[in-house]
């Protein structure tokens, strides 16, 4: 098996930790105090080519592989976990879900812009009714000839109260169940829209999450993704796509908070020796970085075989639900390493223990992510070796 990563992907690695340290650790603990949105962070990771890092070039993005895009997910979320999701939303669920399933029209229309991070674009799956469960969708596009009529709430949207365009997700013909869901794009501008408060979170606090309301809202036909009743098929499509970017979201966390207890343990004394060198924190240390270096291969063996094509839909959920519990566990384990600095906003390992709970929550829970493994698991669609039998049993 070969490890090695390429001298482009090595350079992408360097350049999203340099602008993460340089560009973004300045202001972050304000930014996350005051729930400010990172307007000049954004505009730079666009003109970086973090905004559309895995479209075409054809349409104004990046063209570089999935790997490459983890790497640079990994780097900038060791930092400011509200860029990265920001970042993330625009180029898992948005851009690739636009360049893959949209018509040409569409992509020179919106891509082109979401490419570059001229505009910023949302997701809008989740309901009042609907998080986990996102067959049970309540908003409706009612189908009025020359275009649609769109009426609903969408909740915990990401980019809700900055992007210029929505993907939304809505029901047109509920005697088909998800067969009758669709998926359009809604620019933010036109009537009918109307953009709930700035959600006051636990982590992720300087990215703008909203709930969203469509009230008579016209949709153009041309505006509507792939065939009648594709809609369902997408989300979940996009939705096995994105949770590779959160995979390497809660890489990222958990290297950013083993970086952060490293670096203290070896400046931090007790007992007239550095804290690194009692066999408490060393152990502690060692467990951390055990459990990122597995899950490291995890997110990347899911981003490498999204690049060659593979399925990949229980590598990604098997990353995320990994990924996101090493995250939340040694971000705990950073702070305890602090002590009492780590109770502390200065020390950033606060936040980085706030940031990971989310991890676990959005884009699939853990138990839908478990769900989706056992699944493919019981079909024999796992890319880990399967008995014939237990296959042909399920």
């Amino acid at each position: 098996m070969f490890f090695s990563l390429t001298e482009e992907q090595l350079a992408v690695k360097e350049a999203a930790r340099e602008f993460a340290q340089n560009e973004l650790k300045p202001g972050v603990i304000e930014r996350d105090r005051d729930m400010i949105y990172p307007t000049d962070q954004v505009r730079q990771m666009g003109e970086l080519g973090f905004m559309g890092m895995m479209v075409s070039p054809e349409y104004g993005g990046s063209g570089m592989d999935t790997i490459s895009y983890v790497l640079a997910m990994e780097e900038i979320s060791k930092i400011d976990n509200s860029c990265s999701v920001i970042m993330s939303v625009n180029n898992s669920l948005v851009c690739w879900g636009l360049e893959e399933f949209g018509t040409e029209d569409q992509k020179q229309k919106y891509l082109t812009k979401l490419a570059t991070g001229e505009w910023i674009g949302a997701f809008c799956l989740s309901e009042p009714e609907a998080g986990s469960d996102a067959t049970s969708q309540r908003t409706t596009a009612v189908d009025m000839g020359d275009h649609y009529l769109l009426n609903g709430t969408k909740n915990w949207i990401t980019n809700g109260g900055t992007s210029k365009i929505h993907l939304v997700i809505a029901q047109t013909d509920p005697e088909k169940g998800h067969k009758g869901i669709n998926a359009f794009i809604v620019e933010t501008d036109w009537d009918g829209v109307a953009i709930g408060a700035k959600e006051d979170k636990l982590g992720i606090r300087s990215s703008d999450t909203h709930t969203i309301m469509y009230s008579d809202v016209k949709v153009p036909k041309a505006n509507r993704i792939g065939e009648d009743g594709f809609g369902f098929k997408f989300a979940m499509k996009v939705l096995s796509g994105g949770r590779i970017g959160i995979a390497a979201q809660a890489l990222g966390i958990a290297g950013g908070s083993y970086e952060l207890a490293t670096a203290y343990s070896l400046e931090r004394e007790a007992f007239g020796k550095p804290i690194s060198k009692h066999q408490a924190i060393a152990f502690k240390l060692a467990d951390m970085a055990t459990d990122i270096e597995a899950a490291k291969m995890l997110v990347y063996r899911a981003a490498w075989l999204k690049d060659q094509h593979m399925d990949y839909a229980a590598a990604s959920a098997m990353a995320k639900v990994y990924a996101s519990e090493v995250a939340m566990k040694h971000s705990v384990e950073a702070v305890q390493v602090h002590g009492g600095y780590g109770f502390v906003k200065e020390y950033h390992v606060e936040r980085l223990m706030r940031d990971a709970k989310i991890t676990q929550i959005y884009e699939g829970t853990s138990e839908v992510q478990r769900i989706v493994i056992s699944r493919n698991l019981l079909k024999g669609n796992l890319y880990i070796p399967i008995s014939k039998g237990v296959a042909e049993h399920a």
